[in-house]
């Protein structure tokens, strides 16, 4: 399911399309691909954890997948914008980053076109 989407996808919504899948068992499914690297969690306008396929060399406990998460006012969908490059941030003495998490808001492509026509 989530490999052939462009955005992240929110736990209700796999739900919605498993319908044999109790929810505890899907969290543990997810919990479980999130700590071997398969797929990274975000989160939503509203707080929502999304969850998007690692793109990224990650493994065990450790993500590499440093990128925009970009979510729409308008569709509510959040995406992942890999190919971004990322400006290098540099930390005061004694911080040791063990990841970092970026957003952005505002109207995704299909929606700022929508907005225009209007």
């Amino acid at each position: 399911m989530m490999s052939s989407r462009n955005t992240a996808t929110s736990q209700p919504d796999l739900e919605s399309v498993m319908n044999d899948i109790d929810r505890v068992t899907l969290y543990r499914i997810l919990s479980a691909f999130e700590e071997k690297g398969i797929i990274h969690k975000v989160f939503d306008l509203n707080g929502t954890a999304n969850y998007a396929l690692c793109t990224s060399n990650c493994d065990e406990g450790h993500h590499h997948d440093e990128h925009l998460h970009f979510n729409c006012t308008q569709c509510k969908n959040v995406y992942c914008l890999n190919d971004l490059q990322l400006p290098a941030i540099n930390l005061p003495v004694g911080f040791v980053p063990q990841a970092f998490t970026l957003y952005a808001t505002g109207l995704c492509p299909k929606c700022s076109k929508k907005a225009v026509k209007q």
